[in-house]
């Protein structure tokens, strides 16, 4: 999320614009594709199509286990989905909502990487305007991306409900915030999350203005599941107090992992990281 120019303050205060121009200034930094889906003749079928700068790091066995295809959503534009198949007996499959400044390409080692450590499928999408991705980033079309992506996991696949996990990154957390307060899952995890677009503007903002894009803090009170919240106290760009106030509003929080020291994009280089995802999944979540 970048920070906002004197004039942009000045707008906010004076002229407070839609939730949508907030939204498009404060978080939508879709990257160059790093990536294409390449049709059969039919037109049904894609195979995944990665450039070097998607820097893939693992042979073609794995790429192989990557199925991709494309959906369209309430709002119309085709978005670009990609199931992850990192472990054959897996129990839960992970719907991963990522940053803002990524595509599915830079992000599918980390998940073949995630899902074979933690021992879950991983089943990711790209939003409108990112990648192949139709469309142009807005909070609305990330609510119909989720959703979207969320029925094609159910019905293509078959996964029920329970056997999701929900996890979402910086941005990705809102729309996973909002799926999981309308949806029961097994799990949801938040890594790095914010409260409101305001909030991460003006810091002081002590309430959701009616041109608030983002309001997640109001949504988390509504999650059913239990909820692990993942920050950084040192993060630069979201910043510790956020995680700190959607932990508080979760009604079935797990303990949380502070990660001490780490930034915005460095949480997962921490041991710390993976060993509490596979405590929370492989322990507490059989528990609960």
């Amino acid at each position: 999320m970048n920070g906002l120019s004197l004039s942009e303050l000045c707008c906010l205060f004076c002229c407070p614009p839609c939730p949508n121009r907030i939204a498009a200034k404060l978080a939508f930094l879709p990257p160059e594709p790093t990536y294409s889906l390449i049709s059969d003749e039919a037109g049904s079928k894609h195979s995944l199509h990665l450039t070097d700068r998607a820097e893939w790091q693992y042979t073609q066995r794995e790429l192989d286990c990557i199925e991709v295809f494309m959906t369209r959503t309430s709002k119309g534009n085709r978005i670009s989905c990609m199931f992850a198949r990192c472990s054959p007996n897996a129990k839960f499959t992970i719907l991963f909502s990522h940053g803002n400044a990524v595509d599915l390409g830079q992000m599918s080692s980390f998940y073949i990487g995630l899902g074979t450590r933690i021992n879950c499928n991983i089943f990711s999408y790209d939003y409108s305007g990112y990648g192949p991705s139709s469309g142009r980033p807005s909070e609305k079309n990330l609510y119909a991306d989720i959703d979207a992506a969320w029925q094609a996991l159910r019905m293509r696949y078959g996964i029920s409900p329970q056997n999701v996990i929900l996890y979402g990154q910086s941005i990705g957390t809102v729309p996973t915030i909002d799926l999981a307060a309308r949806y029961e899952v097994g799990a949801v995890i938040l890594h790095s999350p914010l409260m409101s677009g305001m909030r991460v503007a003006f810091p002081e903002t002590k309430r959701t203005w009616f041109f608030d894009a983002f309001p997640s803090i109001d949504k988390v009170p509504k999650i059913t599941s239990p909820v692990l919240v993942i920050h950084g106290t040192e993060d630069e760009v979201i910043d510790f107090q956020h995680g700190l106030a959607i932990y508080e509003k979760c009604p079935r929080k797990v303990e949380p992992l502070w990660v001490e020291g780490a930034g915005h994009n460095d949480v997962e280089l921490y041991g710390q990281y993976l060993e509490r995802l596979k405590q929370f999944i492989n322990e507490e979540l059989a528990t609960i």
